[in-house]
């Protein structure tokens, strides 16, 4: 039997490195995602099971009564995030030359690795995406000689020098409306002292954290709320002055801590300008948003290996799962959607690139593709982990599987970084501010001009009509009432994630019909949009007759995918 490996046996991951990565990129990529792939498959799932299953605890005393705060975790936590912090240096992948890169490796590394990884484990990527986030917030915001010590430890692989990064921002009354925010800066010679109750806070015991507090003078609004770093042990040594108070108790991410945290003077330094913490937090926020979209895409990714292998296996009636035409029906729709989300990680990964290097349309285009991202993945991922759960049947219901912890986490990716309707309301802020969904709607229809003559010119014809009345329903929400829009914007939100990731589809599809993979992507790609476009209506859809093909990532006739549209 072939070893299992999650990088490889994806039929999506290798041809979007290919084409979105240079020769050389994938050169160094590529021997470093197969040996994660094979690592998550024989060692690091097994891990993640266990420490699913043994949550970290949390002493408040040693025995001499001295108070300590010191959270226990598991061996196979800490063996994971030995892996992710040190053998990958998944944290350090978007600030360090690792793997072989002299500089630092572009995005789509992170995240391909990451998206991998997260298939094992997904909540230690919680704290590991925060440690990536905080080192760049405070590199482009911080002082950069007062913070370079910091930045140091949280991009380093060393596990004698290494910090993790934490974002302590949300409080009982202040999760969404930051401007209630009730924490108090008062001035200490060159620094702050930091006073009051932060409500959830993941990886508590972080050693360096990214908090909001009010400072004197600031007005009621977020300009009146300033952006400071708590470290965890001060320059001398000693412990700073805040508390865990207790641990949460968790639907999901049992394996990784989150906790209540009061702070009691506790020393701070600010980053960047105080009436614009909200604005600089909102950096490390956007950056785990996009994680947070990836991470939702990998969990979708294992759900589907999962049913495929569950329904290659279980012989019902005579036959596999696989064979049977209801079943083939249940899957095809969670490995269509999985391969969806997949390339629109890779498109945003790509822009916040472009947009880092100074393209200013990418910036533009980076600000809304997050939230769209995010708002639409992470929701269907829940969709994907239920579906694939009753796939399994009763096994997939009890914990010796992993579905169940699968679905539990899935529900996160929806709260964490802002709930859905957070999210969506972000969206309408964008198309307010500058038009976000016009930028959206030429760079998809720019793509689709380029498709008018290719075998994907069907799909391409139905997508830019679909543009059109995008576009010209986004400009009715924004010439409506305000809270017609914003009681709309949710359903829109999901319409222009369906219409981005259908064009990014169709755009791969193209691009790998000249591959060994022939026409499987522009099956894929037509399907998608065909689900999108005429939904349920009793049609047979012709990818069930391929289903074997798109999951394995084998060959489909140039009949087949354009059979679709016929």
């Amino acid at each position: 039997m072939k070893p299992m490996n999650f990088a490889t046996s994806d039929p999506a991951l290798l041809p979007l490195i290919e084409r979105y990565l240079g020769p050389e990129d994938r050169e160094k990529l590529v021997p470093v995602l197969t040996e994660l792939g094979r690592d998550v498959a024989e060692r690091l799932a097994p891990l993640a099971d266990i420490a699913d299953k043994n949550k970290p605890t949390l002493e408040h005393f040693d025995r001499d009564g001295k108070r300590v705060d010191k959270i226990t975790y598991h061996p196979s936590y800490i063996e994971l995030s030995r892996a992710a912090y040190e053998t990958y240096g998944l944290s350090a992948l978007s600030h360090r030359g690792i793997h072989g890169w002299e500089n630092t490796p572009p995005h789509l590394a992170k995240y391909a690795m990451s998206y991998v990884f997260v298939q094992a484990e997904f909540g230690l990527a919680c704290p590991v995406s925060m440690t990536d986030a905080a080192a760049r917030t405070l590199r482009k915001f911080g002082d950069p000689e007062l913070f370079a010590p910091y930045i140091d430890g949280l991009t380093s692989t060393d596990a004698d020098t290494r910090f993790t990064g934490g974002m302590f921002m949300t409080e009982t009354q202040a999760g969404t409306d930051i401007a209630m925010t009730e924490t108090q800066a008062v001035r200490d010679g060159d620094a702050w002292r930091l006073s009051g109750k932060k409500w959830f806070t993941s990886n508590p015991d972080a050693d360096v954290v990214l908090t909001l507090a009010k400072y004197p003078g600031g007005d009621d609004t977020t300009r009146g709320v300033g952006l400071f770093m708590l470290p965890k042990v001060l320059p001398d040594g000693t412990r700073n002055s805040y508390v865990i108070d207790r641990l949460k108790d968790k639907l999901g991410t049992r394996s990784m801590p989150s906790g209540e945290i009061t702070l009691d003077g506790a020393y701070a330094l600010q980053v960047g300008e105080l009436d614009r913490g909200f604005k600089q937090m909102a950096e490390m926020i956007n950056t785990s948003r996009l994680s947070n979209a990836m991470r939702a895409a990998a969990l979708m990714r294992r759900a589907v290996h999962e049913s495929v292998e569950h329904a290659r296996s279980r012989v019902v009636f005579g036959k596999p799962l696989m064979q049977q035409p209801l079943m083939r029906n249940t899957i095809l729709p969670l490995a269509l959607e999985t391969e969806a989300a997949l390339g629109l990680i890779f498109h945003s990964g790509d822009m916040l690139q472009k947009a880092d290097a100074g393209d200013e349309n990418a910036k533009s285009l980076i600000r809304v593709l997050t939230p769209i991202a995010k708002h639409y993945v992470c929701k269907k991922a829940r969709w994907v982990t239920g579906e694939a759960m009753e796939v399994r049947g009763g096994n997939g219901y009890i914990e010796d599987w992993p579905n169940s912890r699968l679905l539990r986490d899935s529900h996160l990716g929806s709260i964490w970084e802002g709930s859905s309707n957070v999210i969506a309301l972000d969206v309408l802020r964008c198309m307010k501010q500058y038009g976000a969904h016009r930028g959206i709607a030429a760079d998809m229809e720019a793509k689709l001009e380029a498709l008018a003559a290719t075998d994907a010119a069907p799909g391409a014809a139905q997508l830019t009509e679909l543009w059109r009345e995008l576009r010209t329903r986004g400009d009715a929400l924004l010439e409506g009432e305000n809270e017609d829009a914003q009681a709309l914007i949710g359903h829109y939100t999901n319409a222009m994630a369906q219409g981005i990731m259908a064009t990014l589809l169709l755009e791969q599809g193209i691009h790998e019909s000249t591959s060994a993979t022939g026409y499987r992507k522009l099956l894929v790609a037509n399907s998608y949009l065909d689900s999108i476009v005429n939904g349920h209506t009793g049609t047979l859809p012709v990818a069930l007759h391929w289903l074997d093909e798109l999951v394995d990532g084998t060959a489909v006739p140039r009949e087949a995918a354009l059979k679709v549209f016929k």
